[in-house]
């Protein structure tokens, strides 16, 4: 059950989108001379749909290990990195790798966020094969867990069973979910029924739990404590540096790598061709780039109207496996019924500088000091937003 308090008096926080705008319409000379085209005519051209095809291309393909593959692609994941990989070669046989080249060793050192969104991925792999009735029997780890960090060895082992699936109704939702990292809505509160069955969608049971707030008071101190977060991520060079690495600047980029960070559209392009934006400003804290963007980072964190999370006994493998599964299932659900969420892990990651935060955390969140926080979410209503890129799914899979 969550707190269910209606929020009130919440905080102000700065309109960004009208100055943003101000700004694109600033430099719109920059951009006609230097394209040769009218302004308005270079900014509609500026969005990289090709990045989004394999949101509209999902449940295509002759083997349904393809077509649902399709969907499981579409799974929510630490820092878009996509780290999954499979193999076909097996018949009716779906075995699943971490791609060890999209870890996150920084702010993910020992590789449990990057295990969620694995979690993930089985979870809608599951969905789309019981739609077209397969059940799904999973093996995780069938060559035995890592001690330490994910290594070459398979995450999961997936049989195909015909007729043993069973539609679910969230299956509906898959192509219409997406992390909306917008400011939300100050004037509109979540509906205390509407978490209750998100977080009822979990499915979380035994050493795993769902829970949420809608109470004033744990919005203002979770508002404030993921906000430090952020900050330590941010005011952190290497932690910081990871990001930006990770940033695809403009249309082009993002076609050419559909995964980490998506800054596409016509404001960051105009930024880029006009020079006001680049990696090298990102990384300085003290250049306008990186200030604006803590401010619209602010903007956000400080308009989360309600938050969900989930904590599990301990911290093993399948756990994490099994927090992906339960999160994805409350994205499902929370899209159902038009609330947005988006995760703030900031505060949950497991480098040295976060650490007394990560306490703090805890003790917020209700969670014993031998329990680990797998996920944390703001919850409201944001604008429309398109959906991430991504990598099709056909490049997921291994030929050799």
């Amino acid at each position: 059950m969550p707190d269910q308090k209606p929020v009130s008096n919440m905080e102000n926080v700065p309109d960004l989108s009208r100055r943003k705008f101000l700004r694109v319409l600033g430099i719109g000379g920059v951009i006609a001379g230097a394209t040769g085209l009218g302004a308005g005519t270079w900014l509609t051209t500026r969005d990289p749909v090709e990045a989004r095809h394999p949101w509209t291309q999902a449940g295509q393909g002759e083997d349904v290990r393809v077509r649902a593959l399709s969907y499981a692609v579409l799974a929510p994941n630490a820092h878009n990195r996509q780290p999954w990989s499979v193999d076909l070669s097996e018949r009716d046989i779906v075995t699943l790798y971490c791609d060890l080249d999209r870890r996150l060793p920084e702010t993910d050192p020992f590789d449990r966020q990057i295990t969620i969104s694995l979690g993930c991925f089985l979870e809608l792999f599951t969905l789309a094969a019981a739609e077209e009735g397969y059940g799904t029997r999973i093996a995780l780890f069938p060559e035995g867990a890592p001690d330490g960090r994910l290594d070459a060895r398979p995450v999961a082992r997936l049989q195909l069973v015909v007729g043993q699936g069973q539609s679910d109704p969230l299956f509906d939702q898959i192509v219409a979910r997406h992390t909306n990292k917008e400011p939300y809505d100050l004037a509109r509160p979540v509906p205390g029924l509407d978490v209750e069955a998100i977080l009822a969608a979990s499915g979380a049971a035994g050493r795993l739990r769902a829970a949420g707030t809608l109470e004033d008071d744990r919005i203002v101190a979770l508002r404030d404590l993921t906000w430090r977060g952020h900050e330590i991520e941010v005011f952190t060079p290497r932690t910081l540096q990871e990001s930006i690495d990770l940033m695809r600047i403009g249309k082009a980029e993002v076609i050419t790598n559909p995964d980490g960070i998506d800054l596409s559209g016509p404001l960051f392009d105009t930024l880029r061709l006009s020079g006001l934006i680049s990696r090298e400003q990102l990384a300085d804290t003290s250049s306008t780039a990186f200030q604006q963007g803590l401010e619209a980072y602010r903007e956000m964190i400080f308009s989360a109207m309600g938050y969900v999370w989930l904590i599990s006994d301990g911290d093993t493998r399948a756990e994490q496996i099994a927090a992906g599964r339960a999160y994805v299932r409350m994205h499902l659900e929370a899209t159902a019924r038009g609330v947005d969420m988006h995760p703030l892990s900031q505060a949950l990651q497991e480098y040295e500088e976060i650490a007394e935060l990560y306490g703090e955390a805890k003790q917020v969140l209700g969670a014993r000091p031998d329990q680990t926080v797998q996920m944390l979410a703001r919850i409201g209503y944001g604008p429309q937003i398109n959906p991430s890129p991504r990598w099709p799914a056909a490049s997921r899979i291994r030929t050799t």
